[in-house]
């Protein structure tokens, strides 16, 4: 999607207040314009320059709108002249100068409304925005996520979609109102005087040039910047989770280095990005003071040496001239600050396209349990055909059997369990449930099926009830402890200070890492689905842990079907079915009796763990 498509289709569910505020900011600018054109009989008035007018007779209106100004005028002047007979000049003043009063008071409220609105406009923009980032973040597949730094999308969720909301949607309005306000007061400008007008015009488009080209240069500064921000970002993420690491290898040296330099990096196209944003403002400001230093000295010509021209309509005309200054430089500022905004929003925008490559397909078949068997049906995987990691894979799982993939790293055994869980789609084959493909499946009915147990303690930063609960969230307080306890969970939680309502820190860092993995289990248990995936579950535990942990899961696998990845084969010889595997390929199969007995690969693996 183009990137200002995009915007326009996020901005659509709050076009109101973009238009009520467009609606404000032109009721300002009609009433600046009215504002300063009232001070044209009162300077006209204070000076005596005012032509005394015929009031016998009202100015008639021709009804042609090339004449509607000239007869608005005649009119205005018409008026002040029958209350000059009748109320005297300096009550007429007065009243002139009530009137432009209240014309400042109301363009200043409608300023204040047009701001009001855009407000809304732009935060709930933003808002929607982070929304859709978010969603994504959660539709994504494992492999984007193997591919970026988290950093990284931490500051595109944040900097970048702050850069959208203060470069694009704070300038949208100012690039749609300063033209209409630029327009009007040349309007008025011509209609004051035409020749004046012509001649003042000759600087803008030597502005609009240099505005381009800034503009141009700032949008590859703020691409840069962000970058280097989301570096940043990614480094402190790492810092943060590293701690241990960093602190006995000594190693604060070297990430110093490394923060100094990406801070160095960001600094220097900040500064950059910074001074060409702040250039637009001043250098259209330089021009309109030289321009209006221009005019002063061709207007001065007509009222000194050709009295051509009176003195109040000169003054009002520069009033004038200055009302076009601020929108030109407001336009000139939004034009820079869009093109610093449209490089945070390519960036999100590399988010909110990315091609999920695990979808749906239009009409997904509905699941709602496994009846018969998985089967891997001539399974193929690579990331690029040079680097291939399954190929023709072929394995069926009965409904109620636990099956263990075991073989050295890098064997492929988690990309199974990859492709069970369908976080990666095959490259080849097919995964067939209940002779159905996968693919075919509703993929929230699908993982519905599925629960996971990994090496890696995968909680939250929240209280242990919590944690469990997410496995199930209609579940009430008796099935967690329930799952708490098949999960030999309950009693090491129940000893924790506020029990289940006890707040387990980042990643679960107040438990050990036995306990840990037992709440990943009782999380698993709560949800009981039909299929479960057991990778590595045991290997990072020490041996009490372990046996705690074993048992756990092996209460939880009873008649429940199971893939299994270990490496310690202690942990799988109770399995109904063991598949060895090495580099891609099932090398040897069978029970553990059968394995040992064929003094093969498996029993060269037991042998090396000291297992037999």
């Amino acid at each position: 999607m183009k990137p200002f498509q995009r915007i326009l289709s996020f901005a659509r569910p709050h076009q109101k207040y973009l238009f009520g505020s467009m609606f404000f900011n032109i009721m300002y600018s009609v009433l600046n314009i009215f504002s300063v054109a009232t001070m044209l009989p009162i300077l006209g008035l204070m000076f005596g320059t005012v032509d005394k007018v015929d009031t016998t007779k009202p100015p008639v209106n021709s009804g042609r709108l090339v004449d509607f100004f000239s007869y608005a005028k005649d009119w205005a002047y018409y008026t002040i002249q029958k209350n000059i007979d009748e109320h005297g000049t300096v009550q007429v003043l007065a009243v002139l100068c009530g009137v432009t009063a209240v014309a400042f008071l109301l363009r200043n409220i409608f300023r204040y409304l047009g701001a009001y609105l855009l407000v809304n406009y732009r935060v709930g923009i933003t808002k929607d925005l982070r929304t859709a980032m978010y969603d994504k973040f959660l539709k994504l597949p494992v492999s984007f996520f193997t591919e970026k730094r988290k950093g990284d999308m931490m500051s595109r969720i944040s900097n970048d979609i702050g850069g959208v909301e203060g470069g694009i949607m704070g300038s949208l309005v100012d690039v749609i109102n300063s033209p209409f306000m630029i327009i009007s007061s040349l309007i008025t400008l011509f209609i004051l005087s035409p020749n004046l007008t012509l001649f003042s015009l000759l600087v803008f488009p030597l502005m609009g040039a240099l505005i381009a080209w800034v503009g141009k240069s700032l949008k590859r500064q703020a691409t840069s910047a962000q970058e280097e921000l989301g570096n940043l970002f990614s480094l402190v993420d790492e810092t943060l989770k590293s701690s241990k690491v960093i602190k006995i290898f000594n190693a604060d040296t070297i990430l110093k280095k490394r923060f100094s330099t990406t801070t160095d990096n960001w600094q220097k196209y900040a500064i950059g990005m910074s001074r060409r944003r702040e250039l637009a403002s001043p250098m259209s400001e330089f021009l309109g003071s030289v321009t209006i230093l221009i005019i002063t000295w061709f207007a001065g010509v007509q009222i000194l040496n050709e009295q051509t021209m009176e003195p109040e309509t000169f003054l009002v005309f520069i009033g004038m001239f200055f009302q076009i200054l601020d929108p030109a430089k407001k336009l000139s500022s939004a034009i820079s600050n869009i093109q610093g905004g449209m490089a945070s929003l390519d960036r999100v925008s590399e988010v909110l396209d990315y091609d999920l490559k695990v979808e749906e397909i239009a009409n997904p078949q509905p699941i709602s349990t496994l009846n018969h068997q998985i089967e891997f049906k001539n399974i193929g995987f690579f990331y690029d055909k040079d680097n291939v990691i399954l190929k023709n894979f072929n394995l069926v799982i009965p409904r109620g059997k636990t099956v263990a993939l075991v073989g050295q790293s890098g064997s492929g055994k988690t990309t199974i369990a990859n492709l069970l869980a369908r976080f990666y789609d095959v490259s080849e084959g097919e995964i067939l449930i209940d002779g159905v493909n996968i693919k075919h499946l509703s993929l929230k009915d699908y993982r519905h099926l599925l629960g996971m147990v990994t090496q890696e303690s995968v909680l939250f930063n929240d209280s242990v009830f919590n944690n469990i609960l997410m496995g199930k969230p209609s579940a009430s307080e008796e099935e967690v402890m329930a799952a708490a306890k098949i999960a030999n969970a309950h009693t090491f939680i129940e000893n924790l200070p506020e029990k289940y309502y006890t707040n387990i820190g980042d990643d679960g860092n107040k438990l050990s890492g036995g306990q840990k993995q037992r709440v990943s289990i009782a999380r698993a248990v709560l949800k009981n689905p039909p299929i479960m995936i057991l990778d590595e579950a045991t290997s990072a535990l020490d041996t009490e842990s372990e046996r705690y942990v074993q048992d756990a899961l092996e209460k939880m696998m009873e008649n429940r079907t199971s893939l299994v990845i270990a490496h310690r084969l202690s942990t799988i010889q109770k399995a109904d079915w063991i598949v060895v595997m090495e580099r891609g390929n099932i090398v040897e199969q069978g029970t553990h009796e059968e394995l040992m007995n064929n003094q093969k690969v498996y029993r060269k693996l037991v042998e090396l763990q000291n297992f037999g």
